[in-house]
């Protein structure tokens, strides 16, 4: 998928996520500057084609347009207070597309610093995988002003035809909650059918097999995530516990804000802190189904 505009785009933030959108961004013919405190993330921008800066206020005086892709709120905090003095000191950005899934209230106060420099902001968060982007699987909600998402569709158009617009700043965020309060469901429950079908002598890949592209039950999440349960190999990892467990403390904290019982979620909680408990925080979030297993008693033969 290619874009039109051809513009410098910078990137901050160069895992998993925001390393495949500069290779993305790259393939399209995107001059591609970033910054990651991870040299071996800085390494793969470089091997792509892209430009390596020396931190978050050179990319902000070489692009007009930043993607931030970041994993905590203190990296989001600390890029965007960079970014805003970059520009106040003649830096070239002027809109930043938010795309991290973090809290509301930090992400809300990204938006008060670099609105502050006279930077645009949109908060973007995405549904899907890096392996989902090269599918055209992505789904990115657009949330902020909208001339700034008119402005930033085309380059978003890079990775995924699918780039709704819903609303007000923030509701982007509000949106992939929503989303991810499934994923979390449905990953547990593809596990739990995994093992069941063990259990009952059924050949889980033949489950996969006929219920995976059913129109009733099949499900994204069983698709990608059925195939490591039944491989039961979690590397390398389309999304890691450990990630995933700051995911499923963002969505608890909303669901509490407002005061939204979750008891399927909640349900859900222990296993996935059981998978960090055994070893398992760089794997992937199947790896949920050896947590059922060992309840199971379903051995590795």
């Amino acid at each position: 998928m290619a874009s039109s505009a051809r513009e410098p785009v910078g990137l901050i933030g160069l895992g998993i996520m925001g390393g495949a959108m500069a290779e993305a961004l790259v393939a399209a013919g995107h001059p591609v500057s970033g910054f990651d405190v991870a040299a071996a993330a800085m390494e793969r921008l470089k091997a792509a084609g892209g430009q390596g800066c020396d931190g978050a206020a050179q990319v902000a005086r070489d692009a007009e347009v930043l993607i931030f892709s970041l994993s905590t709120s203190p990296a989001m905090l600390e890029s965007a207070r960079n970014v805003a003095a970059s520009v106040q000191a003649g830096g070239r950005c002027r809109l930043v597309i938010e795309t991290s899934t973090l809290p509301l209230d930090d992400k809300n106060e990204v938006a008060r610093i670099l609105e502050g420099a006279g930077i645009a902001v949109l908060d973007c968060p995405i549904s899907g995988t890096a392996v989902r982007m090269k599918e055209g699987a992505w789904t990115i909600y657009c949330s902020g002003a909208e001339p700034s998402y008119e402005r930033a569709r085309p380059l978003l158009q890079v990775f995924t035809q699918m780039v709704p617009f819903v609303g007000a700043y923030g509701n982007g965020t509000k949106m992939k909650f929503a989303a991810n309060h499934l994923v979390a469901i449905l990953n547990v429950a593809c596990a739990e059918s995994t093992n069941l079908a063990r259990k009952m002598g059924l050949d889980p890949r033949q489950v996969l097999e006929l219920f995976g592209n059913s129109p009733v039950i099949g499900t994204g999440v069983m698709r990608l995530r059925m195939p490591f349960m039944i491989e039961r190999r979690y590397e390398p990892a389309t999304m890691k516990v450990e990630v995933w467990q700051k995911d499923m403390q963002v969505i608890g904290d909303m669901a509490r804000s407002v005061d939204c019982p979750t008891p399927l979620f909640s349900a859900c909680v222990p296993i996935y802190s059981a998978a960090m408990a055994q070893g398992r925080a760089k794997h992937d979030t199947a790896s949920v189904s050896e947590v059922l297993a060992g309840l199971a008693g379903v051995d590795r033969s």
